[in-house]
């Protein structure tokens, strides 16, 4: 078994690079992977760094990996075995860049940022959000995994893509295989952006960012026809909490559907802390789901907020009236 440092990472996508080290298929790995700030966020960090962020290192990807004998037409198997947090995170508010940004109210809410929450991170990752105690259950994931473009270049690493990239889903944790296609010689396998919990959707652009080690094992299948990722995952059932409140947002076009359903959530997290920790707490924990799309002409995306990260005798006030 193979340790990667974190020291060795790159933050585009660019199939010129040279691995930094060669496995050969079955082979398992652990990856050491920097938070998304390449540790410009810390734990004695303030909201007013995030003014002073170098958004050149942002997204460091640890690699590339080269697996030994995969070929264009090829796919990578990634089986993803385990994580080790390293006891904090943290969620922010990066003024201009969030499913909120720019967006204009009718009422005097600031949500453009900065604004910076650090998570203790142990059985469960904690944070005080107004006057309450968060309390969400670890559930972490590599929000970047990805190979090497077929296209010569350097690309950002932000948008997901046919290579897999920042595709953000939480459910590619702890027993789950996901499969990549291999579009250059030894596929250049490279992940990172680490997070600790994320809601579906990751509204405001952070979920528990937070440095990790992740283990993994690579297998090769031979002329695929892979053109884009594909995942398998046992923990869709395991990830879900007991109790909910939900809010639907109802339009004709599906991004203000889903603007009215966080805003709602928002609203109702702001009768007990600033709109703007409400909105990062629906980054972490609000799962957003496309609810319907037949009955036209208005699409429904719905907010989950689970009710079981408040302490109990908050839970039985999370109401809209």
């Amino acid at each position: 078994m193979y340790t990667i440092h974190s020291g060795l990472s790159h933050n585009k996508w660019d199939n010129s690079l040279k691995p930094v080290i060669s496995i050969k298929p079955g082979e398992t790995v652990i990856v050491e992977s920097k938070d998304a700030s390449d540790g410009q966020v810390t734990p004695s960090s303030v909201p007013s760094d995030l003014n002073k962020l170098d958004f050149s290192r942002i997204h460091p990807l640890t690699g590339p990996i080269e697996i030994e004998g995969a070929e264009p037409g090829d796919a990578l198997e990634i089986e993803i075995i385990d994580f080790e947090t390293k006891g904090w995170g943290w969620t922010g508010v990066l003024p201009g860049f969030g499913f909120l940004a720019n967006e204009n109210y009718t009422a005097p809410i600031d949500l453009a940022g900065p604004a910076l929450k650090i998570w203790k991170v142990g059985s469960n990752a904690i944070a005080k959000f107004g006057d309450i105690e968060i309390s969400v259950p670890p559930r972490p994931f590599p929000g970047v995994i990805g190979t090497a473009l077929s296209t010569p270049g350097r690309f950002s690493t932000i948008p997901p893509r046919e290579n897999g990239g920042n595709m953000d889903i939480k459910h590619l944790t702890k027993g789950s295989k996901i499969y990549l296609p291999v579009f250059v010689k030894g596929g250049l396998l490279s992940l990172g952006d680490t997070h600790v919990a994320q809601g579906d959707g990751e509204v405001c652009g952070t979920a528990i960012e937070a440095p990790m080690d992740v283990k993994l094992r690579v297998s090769l299948h031979k002329d695929s026809g892979l053109n884009q990722p594909l995942f398998e995952t046992y923990s869709v059932r395991d990830s879900e909490f007991k109790e909910y409140l939900a809010y639907p947002g109802i339009d004709s076009n599906l991004w203000e559907a889903g603007k009215k359903a966080i805003k709602g959530i928002i609203s109702v997290l702001s009768r007990f802390m600033s709109p703007v920790e409400g909105y990062m707490l629906a980054s972490v924990a609000v799962d957003m789901r496309i609810s319907q799309v037949v009955d036209v002409p208005n699409w429904i995306v719905t907010a989950y907020l689970p009710k079981d990260i408040f302490p109990e005798d908050i839970r039985p006030k999370l109401r809209v009236v």
